[in-house]
């Protein structure tokens, strides 16, 4: 391949989330649609996980989980501030709402990550090469803070900034989700000076919301590579992650392929969510190992990478 224009790692998120996700992960990477992975230490197939990573050398990172199943430390399971009365985590929503209420102790959030963090080196031998939120809990206000700290005091070098190019003109999402989308823009961009203060990378540009399920095609994630390099080359990118006189942008793609759960089968505790058990996980399968895309990447001179090669 001639000089490369874009850097991307393609992370394949939910690793661990059910043995048919894993699967499709793999698949994914082997035929060469994915190249970097995170994982939900909390999750029911976090340990098969683990070893097929091991055995693909497949780079992993931990995808820290606030707001689904169980908390990995013991002693926040039963009467904290992060778990409902059944003992689960609050929910994507039900989080932000705690959060918002000032309901949420800080200092629990810094034992759990922790906690995540150690099992994930139980699990891999390892620290994460990167460390990025479980439905974007990372760059919620608060948690963000200690979130850096827990990053900083570990040596994790790398996480993700969701903002993306293209985000507001995109036609074809919902009000709802572009409303949420938006928020959480807006709580990514308010953690860059958090980040940057705690000497956190984070690559120039990311895509990914406007390509989850089935709004990803070869021609919706085609726009969002001009999008990301033309952005990236403009130096609008937020992206403190790298050099910005670099000639080569980096970009982050999030991706959730896989095979449709089973009844029950896998998540973090309560058993898959809906998305887990749709079509869409392996709609995105089937398009991000389309020889199409892979074309793609050749001729818009597209580099595949993990973070530990930024």
């Amino acid at each position: 391949m001639p000089q490369s224009r874009m850097m991307l790692v393609v992370t394949g998120d939910d690793f661990g989330y059910c043995p048919r996700r894993n699967q499709g992960i793999v698949d994914c990477f082997q035929a060469g649609g994915l190249s970097n992975v995170s994982l939900l230490v909390n999750a029911a197939a976090a340990k098969d996980a683990a070893d097929l990573a091991k055995r693909h050398n497949i780079p992993i990172g931990l995808h820290a989980n606030l707001s689904e199943g169980v908390p990995v430390c013991e002693s926040l399971q039963t009467d904290s501030t992060l778990v409902n009365q059944r003992g689960f985590f609050h929910g994507k929503m039900g989080f932000r709402q705690a959060l918002q209420r000032g309901l949420l102790s800080m200092k629990q959030v810094e034992l759990e990550l922790r906690a995540q963090v150690r099992l994930f080196m139980e699990l891999t031998g390892h620290l994460p090469h990167h460390m990025d939120g479980h439905q974007h809990v990372h760059v919620l206000p608060g948690v963000r803070e200690v979130f850096a700290q827990v990053l900083s005091d570990l040596s994790i070098r790398f996480t993700r900034v969701p903002v993306e190019a293209g985000l507001h003109s995109c036609t074809w999402l919902p009000p709802p989700l572009h409303r949420f989308y938006n928020q959480v823009e807006q709580d990514a961009l308010d953690s860059i000076p958090v980040f940057t203060r705690y000497g956190i990378r984070w690559p120039h540009m990311y895509l990914g919301l406007t390509t989850m399920g089935h709004n990803m095609s070869v021609s919706n994630l085609q726009r969002a590579l001009h999008l990301a390099l033309s952005a990236g080359r403009s130096g609008s990118s937020s992206g403190g992650g790298s050099d910005s006189d670099q000639p080569v942008v980096t970009a982050e793609l999030m991706v959730h392929p896989g095979y449709p759960s089973l009844h029950q089968q896998g998540g973090c505790g309560e058993g898959p969510d809906d998305f887990s058990r749709s079509a869409d996980r392996q709609h995105e399968l089937s398009v991000l190992r389309d020889p199409a895309l892979l074309e793609v990447y050749r001729q818009e001179r597209v580099q595949l990478c993990a973070f530990k090669d930024l």
